[in-house]
């Protein structure tokens, strides 16, 4: 459901003699969509899921962080018209969770520090420049910008009250997010701090099935070091027995000719 607002009437002055203008306040809608598509392609898809997935994964233990993509955001209330929806949104401060927009004014007033924005055939420079601009003016502080058909990577920092060109993003790591960024081809790769990488969903059900492999693969020479190592015992004490058994034999032996006055020993 669209989030909803009133703002109250500027109220005139009242004078003597004059009709009270009881106008209701009005009641603005913040739509939760705006009849956008998420992505325009696979390739521009798996780029957004990627990433939005990547760094909610790494923030998973932050109570602090929310993670969004393709989410409205709305930074002035009362004005339903001033929005965007990143690609992927990143804000430190508020706690995780679902919602159906982000109207800035009911989070503590903070602006996503974060942005990425995965480019379609179908933008065009006047759309990005007018995201772009909204960044700039609405407090984002790192935008990153991907263009999987060009292979094309660009960066912008806040520094003195704007945003400013990163001059190298092949290697650059987020200050807020501490990722590093390569170009493999005309593919983005993005690195954790702890050097993995992000994969997709595809990947990752990939490398848990290897894992799982493995896993059972170990599992089962464990079993059959286990069962050669459970055999080699039962051959020791079966030996053992029969070693047992011999002597004992042996004893009695011996016996039965010390009774008959003949020293075993000589024999």
């Amino acid at each position: 459901m669209p989030a909803t607002a009133t703002t109250p009437p500027i109220a005139a002055p009242i004078q003597t003699g004059a009709t009270i203008n009881c106008t209701p306040p009005t009641e603005v809608v913040y739509p939760d969509s705006d009849g956008k598509p998420m992505a325009d392609n696979t390739r521009q898809f798996r780029y957004i899921v990627t990433i939005q997935g990547g760094i909610a994964a790494l923030f998973a233990d932050r109570p602090d962080v929310f993670v969004a993509g393709d989410l409205l955001w709305y930074p002035v209330e009362g004005d339903n018209k001033i929005r965007a929806a990143p690609d992927t949104m990143v804000v430190f401060g508020r706690p995780p969770g679902d919602r159906g927009s982000y109207l800035q004014w009911r989070e503590d007033n903070l602006p996503p520090q974060v942005v990425f924005e995965v480019m379609s055939p179908g933008n065009t420079a006047a759309e990005m420049t007018r995201k772009f601009r909204f960044y700039q003016q609405y407090g984002v502080e790192e935008y990153y910008l991907y263009d999987p058909d060009r292979g094309t990577l660009d960066g912008w920092i806040r520094r003195d009250g704007r945003l400013e060109d990163v001059p190298n993003m092949e290697g650059w790591i987020s200050p807020r997010l501490g990722i590093r960024f390569a170009l493999e081809g005309l593919d983005l790769v993005l690195y954790r701090p702890d050097g993995l990488r992000f994969e997709t969903f595809l990947e990752l059900e990939q490398r848990a099935k290897a894992e799982r492999e493995r896993a059972e693969a170990e599992r089962q020479r464990a079993e059959e070091q286990y069962r050669r190592a459970e055999a080699e015992r039962q051959r020791a004490d079966e030996a053992h027995q029969r070693a047992e058994i011999e002597r004992q034999r042996a004893e009695r032996m011996a016996e039965r000719l010390r009774a008959l006055g003949i020293d075993p020993n000589t024999m």
